[in-house]
């Protein structure tokens, strides 16, 4: 299910890119990783927003509803994120505690005499449409009158609940464009090789003939007849559906109908935020049953392995692209010499035909290191609910084990009894092991490793 909210508000001010980027809905947070209780701040093609849940609603949501503002008072400028929510629910400014309603409205200016008020244009927030479908908010970039007529980008069998998906997410803010990471989603042919040691192996290599069946400006369909491993799992079907949604659809025989779906919202030149959905349908239940066994942030932590394998050198691949003349010059810039770039193709086709880039003539930030290219905390950690929460209980729990495993083993050394020794020195190798572990698991909900694991086998 899913439901639309679309104010009257001021208009929204037009952006460089297109109307295929602008007049679309995007993905900007997981429901799960949103606090109802504060505001919480975003980038969208470059515009600062605010989200923040109005438990008032309105007559259609009742029960309370998220909103996206511009991230700005119109006061004196600062932003409404680093606000709160004050006692009657609506958003009040940190700077002089100027007051929203659901609508953007200006409620209360606390410097003001009594009976003297400015203008409602002045003093209103701009504000965003907003949805919320398949778990997800939904912001619209354009117009908020011209977002009913657009429907939300879900993927249509995960509206199907008599299918009984198991669905695994993550996120994660990416340092290069919404184009770059569909163009490389869309490429199945680099699984064996970039992501040998993680999930693919270099022995499954094979020709890979992709064929597309339909292309248009709403985006593209194919088909990969063989599938990956050489047809050991069967046939795979692509779609993307413009300007940010796509997702591989496979059935693995006797085993499961396993979907592979990618978000892409463009956030700043050479920036975007991933969101991931891995719904898998188990012909048994066992599978399921030990994947939900597993706390989110685990899986996590496996997430970033695998987006890793090739984040550095894809921060690197957009900027030599740019350098030589983007996506209009691609057949010229790259050698794409088999039915393995068909996808790459249709993406830039669709680019070239019309859509264009999401910041046209925006040149990308300067090129990063390889370890700030691996950082774990800022792009993903500190925005999740479930990575967030296992980094506050690491951070109270482990430094209570060291001790612990000290006072063991001077219990070893003072007493030399059985009884004692058997016990305390089990007490030592645990605490030792999980002060161990729980620093691992520190380190990586922090930070990468700028060396991929198919470069160490």
């Amino acid at each position: 299910m899913s439901s639309v909210s679309a104010e009257p508000s001021p208009a929204v001010s037009s952006s460089a890119c297109g109307p295929a980027w602008r007049n679309a809905w995007y993905p900007v947070a997981f429901l799960r990783d949103l606090d109802p209780a504060r505001p919480t701040g975003f980038t969208l093609l470059g515009d600062d927003l605010v989200l923040w849940f109005d438990r008032k609603g309105d007559a259609a949501q009742p029960g309370g509803q998220w909103r996206a503002f511009a991230d700005v008072c119109p006061h004196r400028l600062v932003p409404l994120s680093e606000g709160r929510l004050n006692a009657a629910g609506e958003l009040e400014c940190p700077y002089h505690g100027w007051t929203f309603d659901g609508q953007g409205r200006c409620t209360a200016i606390p410097q003001a005499s009594e009976g003297s008020q400015p203008s409602d244009r002045r003093s209103s927030c701009r504000a965003y449409a907003t949805a919320s479908g398949q778990g997800m908010l939904f912001v619209f970039a354009g117009a908020p009158e011209a977002a009913a007529a657009v429907p939300l980008p879900l993927v249509p069998v995960l509206e199907e609940t008599e299918a009984g998906w198991l669905v695994q997410d993550t996120f994660r803010d990416l340092p290069y464009d919404a184009l770059t990471l569909l163009e490389n989603v869309l490429d199945v042919s680099h699984v064996p090789f970039t992501h040998h040691a993680t999930v693919g192996r270099r022995e499954t290599a094979g020709p890979v003939d992709l064929r597309l069946e339909q292309a248009g400006p709403g985006g593209f369909s194919g088909v990969w007849e063989e599938g990956p491993r050489r047809g050991k799992l069967g046939s795979q079907f692509t779609t993307f559906l413009a300007p940010g949604l796509m997702w591989h659809d496979l059935t693995a025989r006797g085993f499961a109908r396993i979907l592979t779906v990618v978000y892409a919202t463009p956030t700043r030149p050479g920036e975007c935020r991933l969101f991931a959905r891995f719904p898998f349908q188990f012909e048994s239940s066992w599978p399921g049953r030990l994947l939900r066994l597993r706390p989110q942030w685990l899986q996590h932590i496996g997430n970033h392995t695998v987006l890793e394998d090739d984040q550095i050198f894809l921060h690197w691949q957009e900027r030599v692209l740019e350098a030589r003349g983007g996506s209009a010059a691609l057949s010229r810039a790259c050698h794409l010499a088999t039915g393995a770039d068909a996808y790459v193709k249709a993406l830039r086709d669709w680019v070239v035909r019309g859509a264009g880039e999401p910041f046209p003539d925006q040149p990308l930030p300067p090129r990063l290191g390889r370890r700030a290219l691996v950082e774990r905390y800022e792009s993903h950690t500190r925005h999740c609910r479930s990575c967030s929460g296992a980094l506050r209980q690491i951070r109270r729990w482990r430094p209570l084990l060291a001790p612990l495993a000290w006072l063991a083993l001077l219990a070893i050394a003072w007493f030399h009894t059985l009884p004692v020794l058997i016990p305390a020195a089990l007490v030592a190798v645990a605490a030792g092991f999980g002060s161990w572990k729980l620093g691992q698991w520190e380190r990586l909900l922090l930070m990468g490793s700028d060396q991929p694991p198919r470069n160490r086998r």
